[in-house]
């Protein structure tokens, strides 16, 4: 790791951002530096204008993928090398307004019960129980499984804010059932090793693109049509729950949204009480009943 590399990771945690976020940051600098065969402190402003312009028309980057690039960047030469340069602020990445996909409650169930290996299909159904974003699901542990309260304690999501979800019985069965394949003793989700070994003594949770892989290979052997992801998940969880009758706010609290308008992608506001979001998610649970 270089000096200048540090020091920018030092910056971004002097300003409070994930470990997540970081690494995105740093990488789209990375990115930038290998492109020009240079040190990103060597670059001039001149040198961005084409770069920016060579990641819209020759990489295709997506939505999400460009403000990535331009955040990292942006930080990096405003924050760490305090350049205030123009183009900084002219850039900025067009804004779509697309829908998410959808899964139907039959497809949710077709995709889980097509998950081969039981670590990947009870990480993916505890994912879709809760609402959870893949790194939330991932990064479980076992004091987080409130058993008695029947809720799970979700740490350190976006934005770095704490929330609870409601835990169904059902899935509360299944994790209980998973947790005596491997015992951990912090990990819900610990990465299996090779071959699947050592999950007992793993010191770390399973990553993410096994989760993302199994969820691809599931989906492309269940015949469904449709671009899904471990995200499409959740936001069929969040439109199954608007869909049996939950309250716009309450989907809100679940998904962690700081903002209304963000949950309003899936839901229209309607007058129903905490107790009802949880009755709809036991009997979604229960007509799931994955094997």
């Amino acid at each position: 790791m270089t000096p200048l590399q540090q020091r920018m990771i030092e910056d971004l945690q002097l300003r409070g951002l994930s470990e997540r976020t970081q690494d995105m940051y740093v990488r789209a600098v990375r990115q930038l530096a290998a492109h020009y065969h240079k040190s990103p402190d060597r670059l001039t402003e001149e040198e961005l204008r084409p770069y920016f312009l060579y990641l819209k028309n020759v990489k295709h980057y997506s939505r999400s993928a460009s403000p990535i690039a331009l955040c990292g960047i942006k930080f990096f030469y405003e924050h760490t090398l305090k350049r205030a340069w123009t183009i900084l602020t002219f850039v900025r990445p067009p804004q779509e307004h697309t829908l998410p996909v959808i899964l139907s409650l039959e497809e949710v169930r077709t995709i889980l019960q097509g998950v081969r290996l039981p670590r990947y299909r009870a990480c993916l159904s505890t994912i879709y129980a809760c609402g959870l974003r893949l790194q939330e699901g991932t990064h479980i542990q076992i004091p987080d499984i409130d058993s008695a309260r029947m809720v799970v304690h979700v740490r350190d999501g976006k934005g770095a804010k704490d929330r609870y979800v409601p835990l169904p019985q059902r899935t509360l069965v299944l994790l209980r059932q998973y947790w005596k394949t491997h015992r951990h003793p912090l990990w819900l989700f610990p990465a299996p090793g090779r071959s699947g070994l050592g999950m007992a003594t793993a010191s770390e949770p399973m990553p993410r693109n096994s989760v993302q892989d199994a969820l691809r290979a599931a989906l492309k052997a269940s015949g469904i049509q449709k671009r899904a992801s471990v995200h499409t998940l959740r936001h069929s969880y969040a439109t199954h729950l608007r869909e049996a009758g939950v309250n716009r706010r309450i989907i809100q609290q679940y998904l962690g949204h700081n903002s209304p308008t963000t949950t309003a992608l899936y839901t229209h506001l309607t007058i129903k009480a905490d107790g009802i979001a949880r009755d709809a998610l036991q009997r979604l649970m229960e007509e799931l009943a994955l094997p």
